[in-house]
Protein backbone atom coordinates (compact mmCIF):
# COMPACT_ATOMS: atom_id res chain seq x y z
CA UNK A 1 0.00 0.00 0.00
CA UNK A 2 1.29 3.26 -0.41
CA UNK A 3 -0.66 6.08 1.17
CA UNK A 4 -1.43 9.53 -0.92
CA UNK A 5 -1.84 11.92 2.42
CA UNK A 6 -5.65 12.91 1.89
CA UNK A 7 -7.15 9.48 3.99
CA UNK A 8 -6.53 6.95 0.94
CA UNK A 9 -4.07 4.30 -0.30
CA UNK A 10 -3.23 2.98 -3.30
CA UNK A 11 -2.80 -0.72 -3.19
CA UNK A 12 -0.25 -2.41 -5.82
CA UNK A 13 -0.63 -6.17 -6.91
CA UNK A 14 0.87 -7.75 -9.50
CA UNK A 15 0.14 -11.61 -10.66
CA UNK A 16 1.21 -13.52 -13.77
CA UNK A 17 1.30 -17.36 -14.63
CA UNK A 18 1.86 -19.83 -17.49
CA UNK A 19 -1.44 -21.80 -18.53
CA UNK A 20 -3.63 -23.84 -16.11
CA UNK A 21 -6.43 -24.41 -19.00
CA UNK A 22 -6.16 -26.35 -22.55
CA UNK A 23 -8.77 -22.99 -23.76
CA UNK A 24 -6.51 -19.70 -24.48
CA UNK A 25 -9.60 -17.40 -23.51
CA UNK A 26 -10.46 -19.25 -19.83
CA UNK A 27 -6.88 -18.71 -19.54
CA UNK A 28 -7.01 -14.82 -19.71
CA UNK A 29 -9.72 -14.85 -17.70
CA UNK A 30 -8.19 -16.63 -14.87
CA UNK A 31 -4.98 -14.87 -15.08
CA UNK A 32 -7.68 -11.35 -14.62
CA UNK A 33 -9.42 -12.77 -12.15
CA UNK A 34 -6.28 -13.87 -9.98
CA UNK A 35 -4.99 -10.44 -10.27
CA UNK A 36 -7.42 -8.35 -9.25
CA UNK A 37 -8.09 -11.10 -6.39
CA UNK A 38 -5.34 -9.40 -3.90
CA UNK A 39 -7.11 -5.64 -4.36
CA UNK A 40 -10.25 -7.43 -3.09
CA UNK A 41 -9.19 -9.02 -0.37
CA UNK A 42 -7.95 -5.52 0.64
CA UNK A 43 -11.44 -3.95 0.31
CA UNK A 44 -10.32 -2.09 -2.61
CA UNK A 45 -11.83 -1.02 -5.51
CA UNK A 46 -9.87 -1.50 -8.81
CA UNK A 47 -8.72 1.34 -10.96
CA UNK A 48 -5.58 0.81 -13.66
CA UNK A 49 -4.13 -2.41 -15.04
CA UNK A 50 -0.61 -3.36 -17.03
CA UNK A 51 -0.63 -6.43 -18.77
CA UNK A 52 2.56 -8.67 -19.46
CA UNK A 53 2.53 -10.96 -21.71
CA UNK A 54 5.36 -13.33 -22.93
CA UNK A 55 4.71 -15.37 -25.90
CA UNK A 56 6.44 -18.06 -28.32
CA UNK A 57 6.29 -16.51 -31.40
CA UNK A 58 7.97 -19.09 -33.09
CA UNK A 59 5.93 -21.99 -31.47
CA UNK A 60 2.34 -20.56 -31.23
CA UNK A 61 0.17 -18.58 -33.27
CA UNK A 62 -0.36 -14.89 -32.27
CA UNK A 63 -4.41 -15.35 -32.79
CA UNK A 64 -4.39 -17.44 -29.52
CA UNK A 65 -2.61 -14.62 -27.96
CA UNK A 66 -5.34 -12.27 -28.89
CA UNK A 67 -7.58 -14.69 -27.66
CA UNK A 68 -6.00 -14.74 -24.45
CA UNK A 69 -6.30 -10.61 -24.50
CA UNK A 70 -8.92 -9.81 -25.62
CA UNK A 71 -10.36 -12.30 -22.46
CA UNK A 72 -8.23 -11.24 -19.78
CA UNK A 73 -9.85 -7.24 -20.96
CA UNK A 74 -12.92 -8.16 -20.67
CA UNK A 75 -12.85 -9.02 -17.34
CA UNK A 76 -10.97 -5.99 -16.34
CA UNK A 77 -13.71 -4.30 -17.89
CA UNK A 78 -16.66 -6.34 -16.60
CA UNK A 79 -14.49 -5.18 -12.76
CA UNK A 80 -14.22 -1.51 -13.30
CA UNK A 81 -10.54 -1.76 -13.93
CA UNK A 82 -8.64 0.42 -16.63
CA UNK A 83 -6.09 -1.17 -18.66
CA UNK A 84 -3.61 1.73 -19.39
CA UNK A 85 -1.11 -0.44 -21.14
CA UNK A 86 1.69 -3.32 -20.91
CA UNK A 87 4.52 -4.84 -21.84
CA UNK A 88 5.14 -8.03 -24.04
CA UNK A 89 8.36 -10.17 -24.68
CA UNK A 90 9.05 -13.25 -26.67
CA UNK A 91 9.24 -16.27 -24.08
CA UNK A 92 9.63 -19.66 -24.42
CA UNK A 93 6.42 -20.33 -22.75
CA UNK A 94 3.38 -18.49 -22.71
CA UNK A 95 2.94 -16.73 -19.63
CA UNK A 96 0.16 -13.80 -19.08
CA UNK A 97 -1.27 -11.41 -16.26
CA UNK A 98 -1.36 -8.03 -14.81
CA UNK A 99 -0.53 -5.19 -12.39
CA UNK A 100 -3.16 -3.94 -10.67
CA UNK A 101 -3.54 -0.48 -9.11
CA UNK A 102 -6.68 -0.31 -6.50
CA UNK A 103 -7.93 2.34 -4.47
CA UNK A 104 -9.07 2.32 -0.67
CA UNK A 105 -9.85 4.28 2.45
CA UNK A 106 -6.90 4.20 4.63
CA UNK A 107 -8.90 3.69 7.66
CA UNK A 108 -11.22 0.93 6.34
CA UNK A 109 -8.78 -1.11 4.53
CA UNK A 110 -8.92 -4.72 5.48
CA UNK A 111 -5.12 -6.51 6.16
CA UNK A 112 -4.19 -9.80 7.44
CA UNK A 113 -2.85 -8.14 10.74
CA UNK A 114 -6.02 -7.42 12.67
CA UNK A 115 -7.41 -10.73 13.29
CA UNK A 116 -8.88 -11.07 16.92
CA UNK A 117 -9.57 -14.16 19.22
CA UNK A 118 -13.00 -15.08 18.68
CA UNK A 119 -13.52 -14.31 15.03
CA UNK A 120 -14.98 -16.69 12.84
CA UNK A 121 -13.22 -17.90 10.24
CA UNK A 122 -14.70 -17.88 6.69
CA UNK A 123 -14.01 -18.95 3.01
CA UNK A 124 -15.77 -18.12 -0.13
CA UNK A 125 -15.01 -20.24 -2.75
CA UNK A 126 -14.45 -24.30 -2.50
CA UNK A 127 -10.72 -25.79 -2.71
CA UNK A 128 -8.92 -27.75 -5.28
CA UNK A 129 -8.11 -25.70 -8.37
CA UNK A 130 -4.50 -26.97 -8.00
CA UNK A 131 -5.55 -30.81 -8.13
CA UNK A 132 -8.09 -29.98 -10.95
CA UNK A 133 -5.73 -27.91 -13.24
CA UNK A 134 -3.41 -30.49 -12.79
CA UNK A 135 -5.52 -32.96 -13.92
CA UNK A 136 -6.50 -31.02 -16.63
CA UNK A 137 -3.00 -30.85 -17.85
CA UNK A 138 -2.57 -34.40 -17.59
CA UNK A 139 -5.99 -35.18 -19.42
CA UNK A 140 -7.45 -36.82 -16.68
CA UNK A 141 -10.48 -34.28 -15.58
CA UNK A 142 -13.90 -34.90 -15.80
CA UNK A 143 -15.27 -32.57 -17.75
CA UNK A 144 -18.11 -31.53 -15.44
CA UNK A 145 -15.22 -30.71 -12.85
CA UNK A 146 -13.36 -28.89 -15.44
CA UNK A 147 -16.22 -26.86 -16.27
CA UNK A 148 -16.93 -25.93 -12.89
CA UNK A 149 -13.44 -25.29 -11.74
CA UNK A 150 -13.50 -22.65 -14.92
CA UNK A 151 -16.78 -20.86 -13.60
CA UNK A 152 -15.05 -20.25 -9.85
CA UNK A 153 -11.61 -19.29 -11.17
CA UNK A 154 -13.17 -16.70 -13.71
CA UNK A 155 -15.35 -15.17 -11.06
CA UNK A 156 -14.30 -12.11 -9.36
CA UNK A 157 -14.28 -11.97 -5.26
CA UNK A 158 -15.56 -8.08 -6.01
CA UNK A 159 -18.82 -9.40 -3.59
CA UNK A 160 -17.00 -10.87 -1.20
CA UNK A 161 -14.38 -7.96 -1.30
CA UNK A 162 -17.20 -5.28 -0.86
CA UNK A 163 -18.88 -7.01 1.85
CA UNK A 164 -15.96 -7.07 3.88
CA UNK A 165 -16.67 -3.21 5.37
CA UNK A 166 -20.05 -4.04 5.24
CA UNK A 167 -19.92 -6.64 7.62
CA UNK A 168 -16.55 -5.45 9.98
CA UNK A 169 -13.81 -8.04 8.31
CA UNK A 170 -10.86 -7.86 11.44
CA UNK A 171 -8.81 -9.35 8.29
CA UNK A 172 -8.69 -11.09 4.70
CA UNK A 173 -6.31 -13.05 2.34
CA UNK A 174 -6.80 -14.26 -0.81
CA UNK A 175 -6.17 -18.04 -1.32
CA UNK A 176 -3.70 -18.65 -3.92
CA UNK A 177 -0.07 -20.39 -3.92
CA UNK A 178 0.21 -21.32 -0.16
CA UNK A 179 -3.27 -23.36 -0.17
CA UNK A 180 -5.48 -22.16 2.81
CA UNK A 181 -3.67 -23.45 5.83
CA UNK A 182 -0.45 -21.35 4.36
CA UNK A 183 -2.70 -18.25 3.91
CA UNK A 184 -3.96 -18.87 7.38
CA UNK A 185 -1.05 -19.04 8.90
CA UNK A 186 0.45 -16.05 7.45
CA UNK A 187 -3.45 -14.29 8.83
CA UNK A 188 -2.01 -15.64 12.41
CA UNK A 189 1.47 -14.54 12.53
CA UNK A 190 0.51 -11.09 11.44
CA UNK A 191 -1.96 -10.83 13.79
CA UNK A 192 -0.68 -12.87 16.90
CA UNK A 193 -3.54 -15.71 17.13
CA UNK A 194 -3.78 -19.00 16.85
CA UNK A 195 -6.84 -20.74 14.72
CA UNK A 196 -9.15 -23.99 14.89
CA UNK A 197 -10.33 -25.27 11.16
CA UNK A 198 -12.93 -27.71 11.15
CA UNK A 199 -12.12 -29.58 8.07
CA UNK A 200 -15.99 -30.94 7.81
CA UNK A 201 -17.29 -27.99 7.20
CA UNK A 202 -14.23 -26.81 4.43
CA UNK A 203 -16.02 -26.89 1.08
CA UNK A 204 -14.38 -28.88 -1.81
CA UNK A 205 -15.28 -29.48 -5.04
CA UNK A 206 -16.27 -32.90 -5.20
CA UNK A 207 -14.15 -35.50 -7.52
CA UNK A 208 -11.01 -33.50 -6.05
CA UNK A 209 -10.23 -36.43 -3.26
CA UNK A 210 -10.33 -38.94 -5.82
CA UNK A 211 -7.92 -37.21 -8.15
CA UNK A 212 -5.84 -36.69 -5.72
CA UNK A 213 -5.72 -40.24 -4.27
CA UNK A 214 -4.90 -40.89 -8.00
CA UNK A 215 -1.76 -39.60 -7.61
CA UNK A 216 -3.11 -36.40 -9.35
CA UNK A 217 -1.18 -33.74 -7.01
CA UNK A 218 0.85 -30.62 -8.17
CA UNK A 219 4.53 -29.97 -6.93
CA UNK A 220 3.43 -27.05 -5.26
CA UNK A 221 0.81 -28.34 -3.35
CA UNK A 222 3.03 -31.27 -2.22
CA UNK A 223 5.63 -28.34 -1.07
CA UNK A 224 3.12 -26.78 1.06
CA UNK A 225 1.83 -30.14 2.76
CA UNK A 226 5.66 -30.98 3.75
CA UNK A 227 5.88 -27.27 5.43
CA UNK A 228 2.32 -27.29 6.72
CA UNK A 229 2.71 -31.20 8.15
CA UNK A 230 5.39 -29.63 10.87
CA UNK A 231 3.47 -26.69 11.71
CA UNK A 232 -0.26 -28.13 12.10
CA UNK A 233 -1.28 -29.50 14.89
CA UNK A 234 -3.99 -32.61 14.07
CA UNK A 235 -4.50 -36.20 13.83
CA UNK A 236 -6.12 -36.69 10.05
CA UNK A 237 -3.93 -38.20 7.83
CA UNK A 238 -1.72 -36.30 4.61
CA UNK A 239 -4.33 -37.36 2.31
CA UNK A 240 -7.49 -36.12 4.04
CA UNK A 241 -5.09 -32.61 4.59
CA UNK A 242 -4.57 -32.54 1.15
CA UNK A 243 -7.34 -30.20 -0.07
CA UNK A 244 -6.70 -27.77 2.89
CA UNK A 245 -2.78 -27.06 1.67
CA UNK A 246 -3.68 -27.31 -2.40
CA UNK A 247 -1.95 -24.32 -4.23
CA UNK A 248 -4.89 -22.52 -5.74
CA UNK A 249 -5.06 -20.11 -8.77
CA UNK A 250 -7.56 -17.19 -8.47
CA UNK A 251 -9.28 -18.86 -5.09
CA UNK A 252 -11.82 -17.22 -2.76
CA UNK A 253 -11.72 -15.13 0.11
CA UNK A 254 -10.55 -16.10 3.95
CA UNK A 255 -11.85 -14.00 5.65
CA UNK A 256 -11.71 -13.31 9.89
CA UNK A 257 -15.18 -11.79 11.16
CA UNK A 258 -16.92 -10.41 14.36
CA UNK A 259 -19.24 -13.81 15.57
CA UNK A 260 -22.38 -11.43 15.21
CA UNK A 261 -21.20 -10.69 11.36
CA UNK A 262 -21.38 -14.34 9.65
CA UNK A 263 -24.97 -14.46 8.98
CA UNK A 264 -25.25 -11.46 7.00
CA UNK A 265 -21.91 -12.28 5.34
CA UNK A 266 -22.38 -15.24 4.37
CA UNK A 267 -25.97 -14.25 2.96
CA UNK A 268 -24.82 -11.52 1.18
CA UNK A 269 -21.83 -13.70 -0.47
CA UNK A 270 -23.01 -16.79 -2.54
CA UNK A 271 -20.99 -19.77 -1.12
CA UNK A 272 -19.33 -18.30 1.48
CA UNK A 273 -18.82 -21.05 4.67
CA UNK A 274 -18.03 -20.33 8.07
CA UNK A 275 -14.93 -23.14 8.63
CA UNK A 276 -13.35 -22.84 11.86
CA UNK A 277 -12.59 -19.50 14.70
CA UNK A 278 -9.11 -17.83 15.87
CA UNK A 279 -8.23 -18.70 19.44
CA UNK A 280 -6.20 -16.77 21.83
CA UNK A 281 -3.60 -19.90 21.67
CA UNK A 282 -1.19 -19.73 19.10
CA UNK A 283 -0.65 -22.40 16.26
CA UNK A 284 -2.84 -23.96 13.62
CA UNK A 285 -4.93 -26.85 14.35
CA UNK A 286 -7.28 -28.58 12.24
CA UNK A 287 -9.97 -31.23 13.27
Amino acid sequence: MYALGDGRVLIQTVDIFTPVVDSPGDWGRIAAANALSDVYAMAGTPLTALQYLAWPRDELPFGLASEVIAAGMDVMARAGCTVVGGHSIDGEEPTFGFAVTGLAAESSVVTNAGARPGDALVLTKPLGMGIITTAIKRGKCPPQLESRAIELMTTLNDLAGAALLTHGATAATDITGYGLLGHLQEICEASGVGALVESSTVPVLEGVSELAAAGIWPGGSQRNLEHMTGVVETDLEAGELMPLVDAQTSGGLLVALPGGSVAGYIADVPGATAIGSLTSKKGLRVT
